[in-house]
């Protein structure tokens, strides 16, 4: 079965990094779009980051433009977030997700599968 796993969240400090990682079983990450999203408190899920390995086509947030990056190591299916000069704002619970068919990148309802989520805390 195709299955994703989040990890990597943590408790930091305004200015701090972070990594975190995105797993999958069941498949080839080189056959699909990964993308991380997010939840913060109160607000709706948006669009992180988003890469298709095939083609090194990324995505990314004007939000955390600049601050984090995406990439993708296949030969461990796995795919990272690097997440410089964080803010307090990107506090969230961060979701992975994979599509086959290379859909709009930013648009969770593209995904149909899902990682359960690692929650990422910036204090002031």
């Amino acid at each position: 079965d195709v299955q994703l796993q989040a990890s990597g969240g943590g408790l930091v400090q305004a200015g701090g990094s972070l990594r975190l990682s995105c797993t999958g079983s069941g498949f080839s990450f080189d056959d699909y779009v990964i993308g991380w999203f997010r939840r913060a408190p109160g607000k709706e899920r948006e669009a992180v980051s988003c890469i298709e390995s095939r083609t090194d086509t990324t995505y990314t947030a004007d939000s955390v433009k600049g601050r984090f990056t995406i990439s993708g190591d296949n030969a461990v299916n796995t795919v990272y977030l690097q997440m410089n000069k964080l803010l307090p704002e990107d506090t969230a619970v961060y979701y992975c997700a994979a599509q086959l068919t290379g859909k709009e990148y930013y648009s969770s309802s593209n995904y149909g599968y899902w990682g359960q989520g690692t929650l990422v805390t910036v204090s002031s």
